[in-house]
């Protein structure tokens, strides 16, 4: 199979050496040329996982390719393991290049398999594409330099919904061949509800607001997770899964608690014992700006958004992801709700339940 892989970031690192592992002719784009030619000139990645430490050479079986057309041509997935803050401005370039049969993958969302069905249909572009969205990245994952990476852990649980829902059979027939670890769900907008960045990572950062700008790094998921920090985690999480449930989407809504329980509850998506394997490695001990860092921008901007205008349409109060906003909105002197990936911005707050379902399966709204 071929795969394309577009970005440079930690997740599009780690994607690119796990499909060519997989035995998968694999490209690898991104926008950065200087970045894309060093790697080019150093020839390999070196990964360290469970496996331990290796070289994955790049030649015939892992290409970088610096122009976006080529590297969409002929490819049967396309994964784009990006923040959702980039979707935006990627979905228009990449819309007019998708053909027929092509699926699209975004591991996670944020909903973004809407605005890149969105760009193919405005663009003109009359291919029949599948958009995949699941709850976190295939991959606990950090870069070290140009071509070093760490991976902490691999997931083992992949809830995915797909945008239109019509082409599902199609699209987990391409995606189980990468990530055999995909479970499908109804539909895409059940699978931005399970995007667990804008559960985990808000609380984190805000009630860590003081210790994130006293100290030259600091690990939010070690030292920052204490107990009142998890019940509020708990209380946001729980808003989540009843707007879930007032969509009609049914159990398992892959709780947050089973992450940090490991010998509790469900295997979450990390598997069991994954938030040890995070904090063991040390490799989330960073600086954090509260102004910039994508876990405000993406996770709490358009994240926490997403599910409290969701929330409003479905009737489901959500007052810990409201206040979260708020609070994020003070620090950083932004109106971050009407910033945000909400219905009302993705242009589709007035449709009614009829319409939505339609939209979700059909790609249009009826």
């Amino acid at each position: 199979m071929q795969v394309t892989i577009l970005g440079g970031g930690h997740g599009c690192y780690a994607a690119a050496v796990d499909m060519a592992e997989r035995g998968h002719f694999t490209r690898l784009w991104r926008r950065d040329q200087a970045a894309l030619q060093a790697l080019q000139a150093i020839g390999s990645l070196t990964v360290r996982d469970y496996r331990g430490t290796r070289q994955v050479a790049l030649g015939d079986r892992l290409q970088l390719v610096g122009d976006l057309a080529q590297a969409l041509e002929g490819a049967d997935l396309v994964v784009i393991p990006l923040p959702a803050t980039s979707h935006q401005a990627l979905a228009a370039q990449v819309a007019p290049l998708l053909n027929d049969g092509q699926v699209v993958f975004l591991p996670p969302g944020t909903f973004g398999t809407w605005v890149f069905a969105k760009a193919l249909r405005d663009s003109g572009n009359p291919a029949q594409v599948a958009f995949a969205e699941t709850g976190t990245l295939p991959y606990l994952v950090r870069k070290h330099g140009a071509d070093q990476l760490v991976i902490s852990a691999y997931a083992t649980r992949l809830p995915t919904g797909v945008l239109p829902s019509r082409l599902s059979a199609q699209a987990f027939a391409v995606l189980r061949q990468a990530y055999p670890s995909v479970e499908p769900i109804e539909d895409a907008l059940s699978g931005a509800l399970m995007n667990a960045g804008p559960i985990i990572h808000p609380p984190l950062i805000l009630m860590n607001a003081g210790p994130l700008e006293h100290f030259a790094s600091w690990d939010i998921h070690n030292e920052g997770t204490q107990p009142s920090i998890r019940r509020v985690t708990h209380q946001l999480d729980g808003e989540r899964m009843r707007v879930r449930e007032a969509l009609g989407y049914p159990a398992p809504h892959f709780p947050l608690a089973d992450h940090y329980h490991s010998d509790q509850g469900d295997e979450w998506m990390y598997g069991r014992g994954a938030h040890g394997k995070l904090t063991d490695s040390g490799d989330w001990r960073e600086n954090i700006d509260l102004q910039q860092h994508r876990y405000m921008l993406e996770d709490t901007r358009l994240g926490l958004s997403l599910l409290i205008s969701v929330g409003r349409w479905a009737g489901v109060p959500t007052p810990v992801a409201e206040g979260l906003l708020a609070l994020a909105s003070a620090v950083t002197g932004r109106d971050l709700y009407s910033e945000g990936r909400t219905l009302e911005n993705l242009g589709v707050a007035g449709l009614d339940r009829a319409q939505m379902a339609a939209l979700l399966q059909d790609g249009v709204p009826a």
